[in-house]
C-alpha cells in the first residue's frame, strides 16, 4: 500500500542551493511519485514535476538532512517504471 509524504525537489535557476517541499506518493522503496499539487511555472522552475516518478535519497542542506528527489525514473512501455521499488 502507498504512502504519502513530503519530500523536497531542487529549484532551477537559484543562486544558491534551495529545495521546495512538496508532498508524493511511495510507490516502493526510494522512488516517488510527485502528487498534484499547485505549482507556479511562471514563478519556480522545479527540477522534476508534478506526475515525475523520482528517486529520493537523504542528503544534508543547510535545513538538516531532507528527502530529496535526486533523479527521474525512466519509464518502460505501458507506463511502468523500471528500477529499484518500482510498480
Amino acid at each position: 500500500m502507498s504512502s504519502t509524504r513530503q519530500i523536497y525537489v531542487s529549484l532551477l535557476d537559484e543562486a544558491v542551493d534551495v529545495w521546495r517541499p512538496v508532498q508524493a506518493e511511495q510507490l516502493g522503496g526510494n522512488v516517488y511519485r510527485i502528487a498534484n499539487q499547485p505549482y507556479d511555472r511562471e514563478l519556480e522552475s522545479w527540477q522534476f514535476e508534478p506526475g515525475d516518478d523520482v528517486v529520493c535519497e537523504l542528503i544534508e542542506s543547510s535545513e538538516g538532512r531532507i528527502l530529496a528527489a535526486t533523479k527521474r525514473m525512466a519509464k518502460e512501455n505501458g507506463g511502468r517504471t523500471k528500477g529499484d521499488g518500482g510498480s
